[in-house]
């Protein structure tokens, strides 16, 4: 019998391609406190970072399917991945 499930390291392999693979995770997600202008810099810097990042579509498929709720992953923050899964905005 054939098996159907991919070798794990497949399954991965685009991590091995990323951008942001060996820079420090504090600038894709926020920091307790952080608001405001920060965090739009922070994230603006991340979603640089995404834009150049030949496995962006990826990132942000593994993101959504796996139910990442912090950070920035495939350029996407975390507040439009809320709005894409119809999640309200936290009060």
């Amino acid at each position: 019998m054939k098996s159907t499930t991919k070798p794990l390291l497949d399954a991965w392999q685009w991590q091995m391609r990323a951008s942001c693979r060996g820079l420090d995770s504090a600038v894709f997600f926020t920091p307790h406190g952080e608001r405001g202008r920060a965090r739009k810099r922070r994230e603006e810097a991340a979603r640089a970072i995404c834009r150049s990042c030949p496995v962006s579509t990826a990132c942000g498929s593994f993101a959504t399917a796996s139910g990442q709720y912090y950070g920035v992953w495939g350029g996407r923050t975390e507040a439009e991945r809320r709005v894409e899964r119809g999640v309200p905005r936290p009060r």
